[in-house]
């Protein structure tokens, strides 16, 4: 992108109508933009439309964003559009949670900071301190925030206020071992990413790789979800699965398990901070 242009991306999703995509393109036509990438989905048994649009323009003021946001009211409100505009090099504000295991943390810091990622991680917490010098060494604020069913209430707010305060648009759990509220769930609606092994809920539990070993999985995954009230039943965005077989010993699938866990989580907070993940009630439609 040039001093001379800005790049933006424009995603929306309302109920099946003719029109649709003219209102759209013209709207940007009208307003000097460009299309680089179009990605659109109608789906037919809901009879809904999902679109996302990539478009370069005339970088005309500083004001150009918040103009294409005004201007575009009117057809989104003809449409009854839920939408998003946001220039393409906006990185989103990304505060990390995790507790013991430091595999999916090792690799959200490592993709930010050379770029791979477009967030910027404002902050790591944990309920243990573990993971101090590793958040410190990467120049990032660490808040250790212990949990214990006699202060959760307080360090679900001391949680809030934290996102408040890094002004964070996404919270990452990164394996953070500890079941977020139903209230903060709604708090944060949309806005917080987990991860979890496949197995569930085939091998709920302890151990869960050393119930699959026990069982002969031939397939490892994971899969990175919206977190809801439902534990674990949130939209999904990303699963990733590896091959195994019967030489794989139970510690062997532990460590398969860790980089289907990283790789399907980087894809899903990829996706979300590209604008490519469209909510629908309790699926999600990925444009990419």
């Amino acid at each position: 992108m040039s001093d001379a242009t800005v790049e933006h991306v424009l995603t929306l999703d309302c109920p099946e109508s003719p029109g649709i995509v003219h209102a759209v393109s013209g709207f940007l036509l009208d307003h000097g933009c460009d299309i680089v990438d179009n990605l659109q989905f109608g789906d037919r048994l809901e009879n809904h439309f999902f679109m996302r649009v990539h478009v370069v323009s005339a970088a005309d003021g500083v004001h150009v964003t918040d103009q294409l946001r005004e201007d575009f009211g009117p057809v989104a409100a003809r449409f009854s559009m839920s939408w998003r505009l946001e220039r393409s090099d906006h990185r989103r504000r990304v505060l990390v949670m995790v507790s013991k295991l430091d595999h999916c943390l090792n690799d959200l810091l490592y993709r930010a900071r050379t770029g791979d990622l477009p967030i910027e991680i404002v902050a790591v917490v944990s309920n243990h301190r573990d993971h101090a010098g590793l958040v410190d060494w990467h120049g990032i604020p660490f808040h250790h925030l212990p949990v214990t069913p006699a202060n959760k209430p307080d360090a679900e707010r001391a949680l809030l206020d934290l996102v408040a305060t890094y002004q964070a648009e996404l919270v990452v759990l990164a394996r953070y071992m500890q079941v977020l509220s139903d209230e903060l769930c709604r708090r944060l609606d949309g806005r917080v990413i987990n991860i979890h092994h496949s197995f569930l809920p085939s091998f709920k539990g302890a151990k869960p790789y050393h119930q699959a070993h026990a069982r002969g999985v031939k397939l490892v995954g994971a899969t990175a979800h919206y977190v809801t009230a439902d534990l674990d039943e949130g939209p999904i965005i990303a699963q990733d699965v590896i091959e195994v077989d019967h030489g794989h010993r139970a510690e062997d699938l532990v460590a398969v398990g860790r980089d289907a866990e990283a790789s399907a989580l980087q894809k899903a907070v990829r996706w979300h901070c590209e604008g490519r993940v469209l909510l629908h009630g309790n699926r999600t439609v990925v444009l990419r």
